[in-house]
This record gives structure tokens, sequence and C-alpha cells, in this order.
């Protein structure tokens, strides 16, 4: 099933009043090759981490705002499965740019996001494509923001990027007022969402490329 709305009070919780500490790290996945490590520096300022990640040429007629939640199973499938048709398809060719809007539903898809926003921006998209790959194992951990350091750090970041990342309570609060403005703007009440253009066109849940191109079609004509 699609991820539905849940409240807000727990994560907003988590937000304003702590950070998202971590107890360490483990071993990082074996079949994994860890980029080299970032130069150990305080954190960019929370405006440039919150600032959007687009995929694509920014100048691209079609945009679609991605709505999803890290921890969504048919989020995943779309990240994993979908998107790279899109991507070869219409990314590439410049008629359409992605941008991504985080949907956190729980803490550990909000530590999954600051993670990612807090990784160099051309290291964004290729961190969340690995972090949907191995949703189901840092998702269902006993310590899932234990087991997203182990991604964090081979994407080049050092551990004390990472605690600081999670203790960061601007980007957590940054992230979580993104997703009532989506919600409120664009009454999101599941995810994956997706809307084209401003609204022009919506497609909801996990759904196939076939109905993802006849809608960017659709604004092409």
């Amino acid at each position: 099933m699609n991820r539905k709305i849940l409240g807000l009070a727990g994560l907003l919780a988590v937000g304003l009043t702590t950070g998202l500490g971590i107890a360490g790290l483990g071993a990082a996945p074996a079949a994994a090759q860890a980029a080299a490590p970032l130069p150990p520096a305080s954190l960019p300022p929370v405006e440039q981490l919150l600032a959007e990640r687009v995929m694509g040429d920014p100048k691209a007629p079609v945009t679609i705002l991605d709505y999803s939640s890290m921890t969504c199973p048919h989020c995943a499938v779309f990240h994993t499965e979908v998107l790279p048709k899109i991507k070869e398809a219409y990314i590439d060719t410049g008629k359409v740019k992605l941008v991504f809007r985080d949907f956190p539903f729980d803490k550990a898809a909000l530590g999954a996001s600051m993670l990612a926003h807090c990784a160099p921006t051309e290291r964004f998209f290729p961190l969340t494509d690995v972090l949907f790959k191995s949703q189901a194992q840092w998702a269902r951990a006993a310590d899932p923001n234990k087991a997203l350091a182990q991604y964090g750090k081979l994407a080049g970041m050092t551990q004390d990027t990472i605690d600081a990342c999670f203790a960061n309570t601007a980007l957590a609060d940054g992230i979580l007022n993104s997703r009532m403005i989506g919600q409120n703007q664009h009454k999101i009440e599941a995810t994956p969402t997706f809307i084209l253009n401003d609204g022009a066109e919506r497609v909801e849940g996990a759904q196939s490329f076939e109905v993802f191109a006849k809608a960017i079609d659709k604004l092409l004509k």
C-alpha cells in the first residue's frame, strides 16, 4: 500500500526539541565502494542544506515535483525501477527536470532525508538512490541512524559531519516545514505523489513508466 499521511506531532517533536544523534558506526556494507572522505569542516548554512535538489536541466519544459518518504516502499520502487526509465527518455534529453521534495513519515525517514541533504549536492541523488535500494536494511534496523551512518561514510562524509547532521535541528525543522507546505499546497495524502507543472498533471502511487510518459507527453505537446 502507499504510505498515507500520518500526524506531524511526533516528527515535529523530533525536529523542534532534539537532534537525531547516533551511537556510533558499524561496518560499511561489503559490496559498496567508499567515496573519498570530505575534509573535516562544519556543515554549510542550513539554507544551503535545504536548497532544492534538482535532477536535469533547470530550463526543462516539464517539472516533476517528487514527494517521497525515504521509508516508503512504493517510493523505493519508483526510484529504483521507474525513475531510471524517465531519466533516460526525458531527463537526459532535456525535456524534464525532477525536483525531490522530502515527505518523511517517521523518524527514520527524517534521518535519511537529513543525511542526504548533508551530503555534497552532487552526491544527493546517488546517495538517495543507494538508500532506496537498501531501504529494507537500514529502515528496519534497531538503530536506523547508526545504519544510515554507514551510507554517509560511503558518500565520503566524516563521522563528525554525520553527527553534526543528525544534531542539526534547523535542518530537521526545515524538512518538516517543507512537508507541511506540500501537504497544504498540493494536498499530498500519500507517497509517492508527483505534481507535474504546478498541477497541470498529477500522478499518485506506484505507477508504471507508461503512466508517467502519457502525462509528460501531454505537457510536451
